[in-house]
């Protein structure tokens, strides 16, 4: 059922939604009938489309599996049975069914809920998700632990038809076609994930399960050789063997799972006794193929699911709005009129993402340079390698990837790369503390991991003119070298219009002080401008974790009597402990303390909040200071 664009506020009230609001736990719904189960959907999407017009966070992939939710639970013994949703987004009418629907309205807020599944908020989040393609595997574990264990219960996997590109999700496959475990993978078919899906495997899945390729087939055949019974009847026997070649089946029974559908995702009738079925009369692992629609039930989602993916609060029976005044430039926008300048400058650049290209920033890059952009999917392993057979070949390659991401393919970013000492620069968006999205995204470790491998470089822009900057140098270097940047907009600098270059591995000083420096890596500089005009502090603009500017950073440290490190990354290991080992190679003693993201996972909540509460605003970084070097 479509909701109609009309204001929700009711929907969270009891009265407007008798059904939901009988619900505490997956026990509950198990006594409501098939119609009931109907309109608890119907109560159930417009509570989620409420919820987050009014929160902001993942909408369109949310309102997409309300029926599945809801029957997954029906069916399944949760939590005994174990559900891994894969990266989460679709996960609130889960979270809503399962004892969080009072707290919906805390949702991705600093000590509210999680917008992902996560194990400590609840027992029916039976593993932590965020990024994709892992359910399989952490599902596959649990079967196994449940057989070794002579425990009788199921463990399913629900995976987008994006995350199945993924290389993860096929050795899970490959591993759960003999494992022989009680396991169920759900691919959630819904054909669109944040950047359109690619590569030949998805348009092999796409053509194949939508059913029409192998119908299509099947009907030409037999009309061809209607006029020849013999021939047809041979044909038939022979199609089971022969469907192999054009059904969806083929690609996961040579996993050794058995496959089921496509079935309506949105239909209950359908649902419920196709998971009975599986539940109480298959044995091994079950492959099961839903199709589901993106914003299902609500208009505007349903024509727009990318706008619709993460949107922040807005008004359901308005929709989303453009601001009225234009926003700051944001790093990846500046990032994005980068690639294009310099890739009309070089035709040698070329651009690379795994599946991100809206969220990077090369949706223009695509447009204007075709032939030069590779979206290689979910698939980050790939991608820092294909960047080195390209470099390999004479050629520039830019892989634009968020930090968090990175990590995914540090062996490929040492082997490939860095030992081979490739021209490949990599943007890395989302550098520091993401906000709602919490620990799972945070880009707190590039530091410390990219500076220790040989070879590479690590460039840490201030501001939105120093990004442009620092991206030049960065491409103009003959090795590898990454660019940190933050999520959204900066100081509010004007980047050039050139493609002017800063110095390599250079600093520069911004406050001339007594007594105390400030070292600022990245964006942070602007918090100890300020607090170090109530310090009478000097402030130095690093720009470069590695290479560190030595020359300054002893200059600094013979005229000062103290310094501090500032970067929004891991402490541990991160550019603070470059400044400590460059002073003790160079036999410089002096007091260093280093300000950054301590040794824990934060939480989810709104960056200023969260950098607050790490003393890293201009109020904390003073505070910490003092403390340490003017007591009162």
């Amino acid at each position: 059922m479509t909701i109609p664009h009309e204001p929700t506020a009711s929907a969270s009230s009891g009265a407007s939604a008798p059904l939901l609001h009988r619900i505490d736990s997956p026990a509950d719904l198990r006594e409501l009938s098939r119609d009931e189960l109907k309109a608890l959907a119907t109560e159930l999407r417009a509570y989620v489309l409420d919820t987050v017009s009014r929160t902001g966070g993942h909408l369109s992939s949310n309102l997409g599996t309300v029926e599945l939710t809801i029957a997954l639970h029906h069916v399944f013994d949760t939590p005994r049975d174990r559900l891994v949703w894969d990266v989460g987004h679709q996960t609130y009418p889960h979270k809503i069914l399962t004892g969080r629907r009072d707290r919906m309205s805390t949702l991705r807020q600093y000590g509210g809920i999680s917008g992902f599944p996560q194990r400590a908020e609840s027992e029916y989040d039976t593993f932590g998700t965020a990024h994709s393609s892992t359910s399989i595997s952490a599902a596959l574990g649990m079967a196994m632990a449940a057989k070794q264990k002579g425990e009788d219960r199921h463990a399913v996997a629900i995976i987008g038809d994006g995350a199945m590109s993924a290389g993860m999700a096929f050795e899970a496959l490959n591993n759960a076609g003999v494992a022989d475990g009680r396991l169920l993978v759900i691919l959630n078919d819904n054909d669109m994930s944040i950047s359109p899906p690619v590569g030949a495997l998805n348009r092999y899945l796409a053509q194949l399960m939508s059913g029409q390729f192998y119908a299509a087939a099947k009907n030409v055949g037999k009309t061809v050789l209607r006029a020849a019974p013999p021939l047809l009847e041979l044909a038939k026997r022979f199609e089971q063997h022969a469907k192999g070649m054009v059904v969806p089946a083929t690609l996961f029974e040579q996993f050794g799972l058995n496959y089921i559908g496509p079935i309506d995702g949105h239909d209950l009738d359908s649902l419920i006794p196709t998971l009975e079925n599986i539940k109480n009369n298959l044995q091994g692992p079950q492959f099961l193929h839903v199709v589901t629609k993106k914003g299902q039930g609500y208009k505007l989602a349903e024509a727009d699911p990318v706008a619709y993916h993460g949107p922040g609060k807005f008004d359901p029976a308005v929709g989303l709005v453009k601001p009225s005044t234009p926003p700051k430039q944001t790093f990846t926008q500046v990032f994005g009129q980068w690639l294009c300048d310099q890739a009309a400058a070089d035709e040698r650049l070329v651009g690379i993402t795994p599946a991100m290209r809206e969220g990077s920033g090369m949706v223009e890059f695509e447009r204007r340079f075709p032939g030069r952009y590779y979206d290689v999917g979910i698939a980050e392993q790939h991608a820092v390698t294909f960047a080195a057979g390209l470099a390999c070949e004479g050629l520039k390659p830019v892989v634009a990837i968020y930090s968090t991401f990175l990590q995914r393919a540090y062996d490929q970013l040492i082997h490939d790369v860095a030992l081979q000492n490739l021209p490949v620069v990599f943007a890395l968006d989302r550098a520091g503390l993401v906000g709602a999205d919490g620990a799972t995204h945070a880009g707190a470790y590039d530091i410390p991991f990219v500076r220790c491998i040989p070879n590479m470089a690590m460039a840490c822009p201030a501001d939105e003119r120093e990004c442009r900057q620092l991206l030049s140098t960065a491409y103009a270097q003959d090795h590898p070298v990454a660019v940190r940047y933050p999520r959204g907009a900066g100081a509010g600098t004007v980047p050039p219009a050139s493609l002017e270059a800063l110095p390599y591995g250079k600093g520069e000083v911004r406050r001339q002080g007594a007594r105390i420096a400030i070292l600022a890596f990245g964006s942070l500089l602007y918090p100890a401008l300020e607090a170090a005009g109530k310090l009478g502090a000097t402030v130095v603009n690093m720009r470069w974790a590695k290479p560190l500017d030595t020359a300054l950073l002893r200059e600094v440290a013979q005229s000062h009597e103290a310094l501090v490190t500032l970067e929004e990354g891991a402490v541990m290991g991160g550019a603070g402990s470059a400044v400590a080992e460059a002073l003790n190679a160079a036999g410089l003693v002096r007091p260093v303390l280093q300000l950054g993201l301590p040794d824990v996972f934060i939480e989810h909540g709104d960056p200023v909040q969260l950098l607050a509460l790490q003393g890293l605003d201009a109020a904390g970084i003073e505070a910490s200071i003092r403390r340490r070097f003017l007591p009162a």
